[in-house]
Parts: structure tokens; C-alpha cells; sequence
């Protein structure tokens, strides 16, 4: 019987190439696939990616694997970046990361990989799934620190049927151990952070670089000036660090925190202290709706959600406001709800599915 053959998107990091090492184990026909999606600010002496192509290459050489780059730049500027930069223009503040797994590595690379004839794609994600009841589930991964499903909550039907996951069931500890086991070469290599596929930069700079900044004044509730901005787009709902406006005379030194933009004034709304109240919410309402499962679920209903990916789910009811509108209400308050940010359901270990959050109500 033919083997399986599988398509890894390798990024160069610990992760892909434990992934590629697993599907290799269990008998697939593996490739590796190094995915160049940003260029705009490549030179002759620098390349953002050349030290992760350098090391996914090394690790198909370890494996004996085949290894392939791709292109896909102008697709990630057209369906990604130029969102990226729209929203923040509108004052939000968007993840890119969610809409590079849905766009890039779930639409076109699944795409490309298919068109290659291979049975499947695979990642490094920590996320797994399930075939139950004539459909699939995507699972939150065995290491709840690590879980990558809030990223994943665009995927559907057709995209989880095609894609493996290797890591599902272990901890980062193991992916490592393992790593370091099996001789890769980038077996030690730290975690990267940063924009996805754009990498570490200084975010203010790169952003400047693209949107022209518009200073304004910095207000308390009470509408008192406490300082000046350099740009709303500089700024997330919850920020403390970098607001410039600590020590001021008559005030408190409470930290300051970001509590609301108002754009047509070109306003940033500070409060002090992190538990003030103009920081919480109790609901939020959200849109661009996604559900793993095709169908569109009955509405009421009680679920877990989180806001943002460093956080315990906690528990809220959904209700529908419009056809593509949901009211979401908490049982307690949520701290710094951010529009442009994904809000992601669950029930127990299934992802169900997501939105982006418009306004916290």
C-alpha cells in the first residue's frame, strides 16, 4: 500500500520540525515546506527569513527530506497586510496571526499542497481534532499553556480534513526533549514573536512606515488634557507602557492605563489604576462570524469564550442580535475588551468557532 504523503509547513523553528519528525515516524511520505511571505523591506545584506529557511533546510537534510520554498508575498500583502493596516487606520486593533492561518498557511499553502498531489498539510500548531458524529472538531491541544486554537478558530470542514497536527497531545517540554533526542540542529532555538511572517521589529517604526501618524491629545474620562499622542494607531485598549504621562503634577502615581479612542476627535482616554472601572465590561458584541462546524448554531446558548490568547476561558451567553451580529454577555466582567481582537467559543476541549469583537456593550 502507497504511503500517505504530507506537506510540513516548516517556519524553522522547534515546533514544524518536531511535527515533520512525528509524520516521518508514523510512516508518511513527508516534505517540508518553507513558506516567504514578506519581502518589502528586504535588502541585499538582510533578509528577515534567511536564518529560518537556513534552518527549516537543515532540518529536511537531518530527516532526508525533500525541501521546498514558496513565495506567496503578494498574497500575503492583498489578503493580509493591507487589512492589517485598514484596521488599524480605524482605530482597532487587529490579529494578524488569525488572519495568516485562514488566508495563507489554511487557504493557500492547503491549496498548493493539494495541487501537488500530497494527502494532507501539517503544522506545528498545538491543536488537535476530531471525526465525531459526521464531522470534525478542532480540539484544544494536551498543553493548555501552549494550546493554539484561539488562533485556528477560522478553520472548516474542509480545511481540518486535510490537516494533520502532530503535536495534539504533547507539551512543549516533550517537543523539545524530543527535538534534542532526534539531533535537529534547531533544537535549542528560541520561540520567535512579532507580526506573523514579518517577524521582530520596532512596532511603531514599522507601522509609521505605512500609516501617516496623527498626534492628539490624551484626555481622562472627565475630558482634562494629561498629554499628547503620537497616533491612536499606536495604542491598544489596556496599554500602560509607553504613554509618556507618568508623574504629573496633582495626579496620583497610579499608573495610567488605555481606556477608549475617540476618533473623531482624535482622542486617547486614559484612567488610573488597572481595576478602574472604565476598564471592564460585561458584554461585548461581535461579527465576522466563523463556525467550525458548518452549521450555523441555535442561538441562545451557553458556552466559554476568551478575548484574547493569554486568558482562561470564561463562562457567557450568546444571543443573536442581527443575522451576522452576536451579543455576548459574561458572567463577570472582562478587563480591556478590544474591537478589531477575535473572541473564541468553546465547550469544554471544542473550539466552535469565533468573531471580531466591534464594541464592548
Amino acid at each position: 500500500m502507497k504511503k500517505k504523503q504530507v506537506i510540513v509547513g516548516l517556519s524553522g523553528g522547534v515546533d514544524s520540525s518536531v511535527a515533520a519528525l512525528l509524520l516521518q515516524e508514523q510512516g508518511y511520505r513527508v516534505e517540508g515546506l518553507f513558506m516567504k511571505n514578506w519581502e518589502e523591506d528586504d535588502t541585499e545584506t538582510y533578509c528577515a527569513a534567511t536564518a529560518d529557511i537556513a534552518d527549516a533546510e537543515a532540518v529536511c537534510k537531518h530527516l532526508s527530506i525533500p525541501f521546498h520554498t514558496i513565495n506567496f508575498a503578494a498574497e500575503y500583502w492583498d489578503h493580509v497586510f493591507c487589512y492589517f493596516l485598514q484596521e488599524y487606520q480605524a482605530g482597532r486593533t487587529p490579529n494578524p496571526d488569525i488572519l495568516c492561518n485562514k488566508e495563507i498557511k489554511f487557504k493557500t499553502f492547503l491549496e498548493y499542497t493539494l495541487q501537488r498531489g500530497a494527502d494532507f498539510m501539517a503544522t506545528g500548531h498545538y491543536a488537535g481534532k476530531s471525526f465525531t458524529d459526521n464531522h470534525y472538531q478542532l480540539l484544544k491541544s494536551a498543553d493548555n499553556n501552549k494550546d493554539q486554537t484561539y488562533f485556528l478558530y477560522t478553520l472548516g470542514q474542509m480545511q481540518l480534513a486535510k490537516t494533520l497536527f502532530p503535536l495534539a497531545s504533547l507539551s512543549k517540554n516533550e517537543v523539545r526533549h524530543m527535538a534534542k533526542q532526534a539531533g535537529l540542529p534547531n533544537h535549542d532555538k528560541k520561540e520567535s514573536t512579532g507580526i506573523c511572517f514579518i517577524g521582530e521589529r520596532k512596532f511603531k517604526r514599522f507601522l509609521q512606515h505605512y500609516l501617516p501618524a496623527q498626534p492628539g491629545m490624551i484626555e481622562t474620562p472627565e475630558g482634562k488634557c494629561v498629554g499628547q499622542h503620537d497616533g491612536l494607531m499606536f495604542y491598544t485598549l489596556g496599554q500602560r507602557q509607553g504613554l509618556g504621562i507618568g508623574g504629573l503634577k496633582d495626579s496620583k502615581l497610579t499608573p495610567w492605563y488605555v481606556a477608549d479612542k475617540v476618533l473623531d476627535r482624535n482622542a486617547l482616554i486614559v484612567v488610573q489604576g488597572r481595576h478602574h472601572t472604565a476598564l471592564y465590561a460585561r458584554a461585548l458584541i461581535c461579527s465576522q462570524l466563523h463556525w467550525v462546524r458548518k452549521e450555523t448554531p441555535v442561538l441562545p446558548c451557553t458556552c466559554t469564550a476568551k478575548i484574547r490568547y493569554r486568558q482562561h476561558e470564561t463562562p457567557c451567553h450568546l444571543t443573536w442580535l442581527t443575522e451576522n451580529q452576536i451579543h455576548v454577555e459574561f458572567e463577570q466582567a472582562q478587563w480591556a475588551i478590544t474591537p478589531g481582537q477575535s473572541i473564541v467559543f468553546y465547550q469544554e476541549a471544542n473550539c466552535l468557532g469565533g468573531g471580531i469583537i466591534n464594541v464592548a456593550a
